[in-house]
């Protein structure tokens, strides 16, 4: 890194107030099955086009925007449909999936690294991982040690280049397992456990199911951490995010389909009317909640340092 380099912080994609506020917008294949499941058969423009209209309209009030290098980043930048003061995050995962047995395998794109992100215009880097902590250790591979070991690479990288890291997780159900209640909120936890030993600036996780799994989340993390919408209703991901802040520590939201997803089934002025006069409101009453009740990332920075 040289010196003239810029360093970017988590302020990049924060509020005023250090709060996250993020519309997500960087599914690739799953809004593809999206615009299938309301009829409609969507070429890689309508892609394209779907995520420059959401970043215009809604990245006004959002304090950082989550896009994907395939379809949305070339897609806003060519239509400069990022508002001025919005963050973008890149997200970096291989759009090629692996596994092992049917449980997910964890890889990166060495291509895909955080020069590769800042060349892209951003000012985060987002990595997808699906770990289970808490997986029984079997014959090699370890996909618990590969998945740690990837993030470490690519926090490592993000710390020479002066790129903050985000890394999301999502759990899954092993073999012959039920992953729901407590099962799914002890996975979560343990997760969480794992990816806080590493030094990564802000996790993007799941809801745990409750307030008592949220008290859990925060008794293991000592880092900012926001919660994922997940897709669940509008009305559902306003209490999520309270409950997140009040009982969690949580300093904000990453928020993709609760927002927007009508986009899908609408197109030229009954989309934009959509978004103005439904998802901007929706995201609006998000902002609002996490500015009143989320913890400002820098007052849970402060305590790893002091501790």
């Amino acid at each position: 890194m040289t010196p003239a380099t810029k360093v970017r912080t988590l302020d990049d994609i924060a509020t005023d107030g250090h709060v996250f506020s993020i519309i997500a917008m960087d599914q690739r294949n799953t809004l593809r099955r999206m615009f299938t499941a309301v009829g409609r058969d969507a070429g890689d423009e309508d892609l394209r086009a779907a995520k420059a209209d959401v970043a215009r309209v809604l990245t006004p009030a959002a304090s950082g925007l989550l896009s994907d290098p395939t379809y949305g980043v070339p897609a806003i930048t060519e239509a400069k449909a990022l508002a001025p003061d919005c963050g973008l995050l890149v997200a970096a995962e291989p759009s090629e999936r692996r596994s092992y047995h049917g449980e997910p395998r964890t890889h990166r794109d060495p291509g895909l690294n955080a020069q590769w992100a800042l060349d892209q215009g951003g000012d985060a880097l987002k990595f997808f991982v699906q770990l289970r902590a808490d997986r029984p250790f079997r014959a090699e591979p370890d996909l618990v040690a590969e998945t740690l070991s990837v993030c470490q690479e690519i926090i490592d990288d993000c710390r020479a280049t002066g790129l903050p890291v985000v890394i999301e997780n999502l759990v899954y159900a092993l073999p012959g397992e039920d992953l729901a209640g407590r099962v799914r909120e002890d996975a979560i936890i343990e997760a969480a456990r794992a990816l806080n030993d590493l030094d990564i600036d802000l996790l993007k996780l799941e809801y745990p199911g409750s307030p008592e799994g949220c008290r859990r989340l925060a008794a293991v993390l000592d880092r900012p951490w926001a919660v994922l919408s997940a897709g669940v209703p509008f009305d559902q991901f306003t209490d999520i995010i309270r409950i997140a802040a009040d009982e969690g520590g949580a300093s904000g939201f990453i928020a993709g389909r609760s927002v927007w997803r009508e986009v899908v089934s609408l197109a030229g002025q009954q989309r934009d009317e959509f978004l103005a006069s439904v998802a901007l409101p929706r995201l609006e009453r998000l902002v609002a909640v996490a500015g009143s009740r989320a913890r400002p990332w820098p007052e849970v920075t402060r305590r790893v340092t002091l501790d």
